[in-house]
């Protein structure tokens, strides 16, 4: 798979995260009748916690370029949010690796990545230095590709990436070109391979992985003031609430719509301008989509148009007996702003846990199997 389809991959994934949890609410759920739809709470604003987040990543100043002339005092500043793309038509998505593996969601999705007892996690731990469950912070999918923040003191840094032909790009950063890999194995031996993506590292805290060169040292120059891109980044601090969110370029939404909806992909290019999401997965699993634009009437028959086809699922599903679908479809709303529109959607926590039970057990009984030490 090259890079462009791989980063394709991995942004239709973050955005049906949401949609997967859906479907496993209503799948395989029997004849039982719908249990009474409990109160959701979107995410809309920045709350303690996010605040809290958000001050301790302030750990950045940015370098000032002199010029002869004295510069005020740089403000410290999250690097990961300087590292993002600027300008209309971008991609970025965010998440909360860390604090989604902490949640209730992220506890369930634990016990199904770790089926096998935990063998796959500690074969990578061993081959790359990371534990991704411990030292990964945040994960950005963006359209140059991934970027991400933790703790990455302890990565193999040498014997993964050595052979290939790399540079320094500023202080404390480095450049590495696509090419040959080698990736020891537990036993002692040596798994070669190839890697076509160009990676970037920086202060052991940021991994940038581009389609070449040149994207890795954009990202990098962002960060140390020597990017040519004008504007500020797609996300400031205060849009950075709830365990997923970002900023979607309209063109990348008009692509996840089906084959049947392409009238309504080409008003969403037409008419929309932006769609901002938060995903929240504190409790139930609750989604906003903020989709802005500037003409007022548009955007309403627009909003009116999405409102109108979830009206029509939730009928359809409620005259095939479909309960469980019929329930879904009644957390979501479309709520008209002016020049924008929410779409807000939701599944209740008790459904996914019902219909990832099975994970846990299989887990235990891969732990219960190994051998004591």
């Amino acid at each position: 798979m090259d890079s462009r389809r791989r980063r394709k991959v991995w942004l239709g994934g973050a955005l049906l995260l949401f949609a997967v949890a859906a479907v496993m609410m209503f799948w395989g759920q029997g004849d039982s009748g719908p249990p009474p739809a409990p109160e959701v709470n979107f995410p809309s604003r920045m709350r303690g916690p996010d605040f809290e987040r958000a001050e301790k990543r302030r750990t950045w100043v940015m370098p000032t370029l002199d010029a002869g002339v004295a510069q005020a005092p740089a403000k410290p500043r999250d690097p990961l949010l300087a590292a993002l793309p600027r300008g209309p038509g971008r991609t970025a998505v965010v998440i909360e690796a860390n604090a989604l593996r902490h949640s209730p969601l992220g506890e369930l999705l634990m016990d199904c990545l770790m089926r096998d007892g935990g063998k796959n996690l500690e074969q990578f731990k061993a081959l790359s230095g990371v534990d991704p469950f411990q030292d990964l912070d945040r994960m950005v999918i963006t359209d140059e590709g991934l970027i991400l923040s933790g703790d990455f003191s302890k990565a193999h840094y040498q014997e993964l990436l050595g052979e290939r032909v790399s540079s320094d790009h500023g202080p404390g950063a480095r450049v590495y070109e696509a090419g040959d890999t080698a990736m020891p194995l537990p036993d002692g031996g040596t798994r070669r391979g190839r890697m076509d993506n160009a990676v970037g590292t920086w202060n052991n805290q940021m991994l940038v992985v581009g389609r070449n060169p040149d994207e890795v040292k954009t990202v990098l120059d962002r960060m140390d003031g020597r990017g040519t891109e004008e504007g500020p980044p797609l996300l400031d601090e205060n849009s950075t609430y709830g365990e997923m969110y970002g900023v979607l370029a309209v063109s990348q939404i008009a692509k996840l719509l089906g084959p049947g909806q392409q009238e309504l992909a080409q008003r969403l290019m037409d008419v929309a301008q932006n769609v901002e999401l938060h995903l929240d997965t504190s409790g139930d699993v609750a989604m906003v989509a903020n989709v802005s634009g500037l003409d007022a009437d548009k955007m309403t028959d627009l909003g009116k148009s999405l409102g109108g086809m979830l009206s029509m699922a939730r009928m359809k599903a409620q005259s095939e007996g479909n309960t469980d679908l019929a329930q879904l479809l009644d957390f979501a709303k479309v709520r008209p702003d002016g020049t924008s529109f929410k779409l807000e959607l939701a599944v209740p926590l008790e459904a996914i846990q019902e219909q990832l039970a099975w994970c846990r057990e299989e887990r235990k009984t891969a732990e219960n199997a190994q051998p004591t030490p």
